[in-house]
Order: structure tokens, then C-alpha cells, then sequence
């Protein structure tokens, strides 16, 4: 867990972070793109197949190729931030916080108190941080980012509550269920004119609340377009859609 700078100063310094996406089982697809040019690395357990302990397993590869790691946690699995924070990621992304009680669990299972609820285990974390102890303790809550995702109109009408709740470091977009939410579930267009301009306002609102902005992107040239928006963070992609687009390379080459 990089320390100097810390994973939130990276993301307000000015440069985007741009973020790997995993989702296949096998700890060590987490660890070969680390030493690729990402910035971080995020675990997708939602919608992937990689389950806890094998995210457990790539923390410390990701992290020894000097890169923050980060996980995407299951819809309402709030106890396993904690888990994963003990472990050493960086950051936090939770699904569907749809409320303002949403929020408020999630922070209390992020930050240490006076902020939240996150009880001490954090050997992990110790470790990849070369802190003590007490100096973990004081600073635990300004090494780590928590992402409350925003997917829904549900989410979308109270943004600036889930801002304005303490813990809260920032959110991370959706597009593809925003887009299947925005109409009413009649087609998925993460890139349509009305998720457009709710990008637009999300961002908006981000920025005035003083918080960061992260959202994924399904290509690496959607990922260009989302930068000049001005997100903090984007992920590009996913470990099988790379995958399959070096295979297509390489069999399109060998045939031409």
C-alpha cells in the first residue's frame, strides 16, 4: 500500500489514474497487470468470478509491483471493506448505495473512528505499509478511498447527501446500469446523450463537494473521452476483454 504519495493525494494531483479491471479467479491475472503500466488495479467481485481469498492472494502482488490495489465488493457486503482494508488495498468500491443509510454503513465499515466503526486487525496493512501501529491508526483514514457507486435515479436524486456523508471520499460511476436505469430498463448505452449529461451533473456535484470522481469505462478509447471529462479515476476494460483482444491481434496478424 504505497504511502508516499498516498493513493487519495494521487488522486487529486492532477493526473488521472488510469485503473486495470479484473474479474477472473486466478490471483496472479491481478499481478501480471500491475507490472503493466496502470496505475492501480481493481478486483471486480460483483460481477466477477474472483472470490475473496483469491483477491486476498493478488493484494500483495499487486502491491509488489508498487501499485494500489483495490477491490469492487459484493452488493451490501459491507464487513468484507473492512477485511480487504485490513489486508492492505487502497480503496473500496461498493455497489448500489441507493440511500443515504447505504452510505452511512459503508463509511462505518471504511474509517476508524471518531469517523466510522472499522474495528484494529489491520496486520496486512502493516506490513505493506512499513507504519506502526499507532501511526496506522492516525493515518489509516487518509490512506484509504471509499467509492460509493452511483448506478441508479435513486442515487443520482440524492448525490449530494451521499457526498455530504462523512467517510465518503468519493463515487464511482456506473455507466452500464445507469444507462439500463436512465430507461427504465428498455436498453443498455453507456454512452447515450441522457447518461451523458448525467456524467455531466455527477461530475458536477463531485467537484463542488471537493471529493473524487472515478467511473468505468469499457474501452481504453471511452477512457480518453472520460479524462477530458475531467474524472479523477477510470478503468479500462477488464482482464477478459484484453484477453480475448490479444488473441484477436494475434490470430489476425498470423493470418494476414
Amino acid at each position: 500500500m504505497p504511502t508516499h504519495p498516498s493513493f487519495p493525494e494521487r488522486l487529486t494531483a492532477g493526473s488521472p489514474l488510469l485503473t486495470a479491471w479484473c474479474g477472473m479467479p486466478d490471483p496472479s491475472v491481478a499481478g501480471i497487470l500491475a507490472r503493466e503500466a496502470f496505475d492501480a488495479v481493481v478486483m471486480d467481485m460483483q460481477h466477477g468470478s474472483i472470490d475473496f481469498a483469491a483477491a486476498l492472494q493478488a493484494v500483495p502482488l499487486i502491491a509488489a509491483a508498487g501499485k494500489p490495489a483495490l477491490v469492487r465488493i459484493p452488493v451490501g457486503d459491507f464487513a468484507s471493506a473492512s477485511r480487504f482494508l485490513d489486508a492492505g488495498v487502497s480503496g473500496v468500491i461498493a455497489p448500489m448505495i441507493n440511500t443515504i443509510e447505504d452510505a452511512r454503513r459503508f463509511a462505518g465499515f471504511m474509517k476508524f473512528p471518531p469517523v466510522g466503526e472499522r474495528s484494529w486487525g489491520a496486520y496486512g496493512a502493516l506490513s505493506l505499509s512499513g507504519l506502526e501501529p499507532g501511526e496506522y491508526l492516525q493515518r489509516a483514514n487518509h490512506l484509504t478511498v471509499s467509492f460509493a457507486m452511483v448506478e441508479t435515479r435513486e442515487a443520482l436524486a440524492i448525490i449530494d447527501d451521499i457526498l455530504a456523508v462523512p467517510g465518503i471520499d468519493g463515487i464511482f460511476i456506473g455507466p452500464s446500469d445507469l444507462s439500463i436505469a436512465l430507461s427504465g430498463g428498455k436498453g443498455l448505452d453507456p454512452t447515450s446523450a441522457e447518461v451523458e449529461k448525467a456524467l455531466d451533473h455527477a461530475l458536477a456535484r463531485v467537484k463542488a463537494a471537493g471529493k473524487v470522481a472515478a467511473i468505468y469505462a469499457v474501452s481504453g478509447g471511452r477512457a480518453a473521452q472520460l479524462v477530458r471529462k475531467g474524472f479523477h479515476m477510470v478503468s479500462i476494460g477488464s482482464d477478459i476483454s484484453m484477453l480475448r483482444a490479444g488473441a484477436a491481434a494475434a490470430l489476425a496478424a498470423a493470418r494476414a
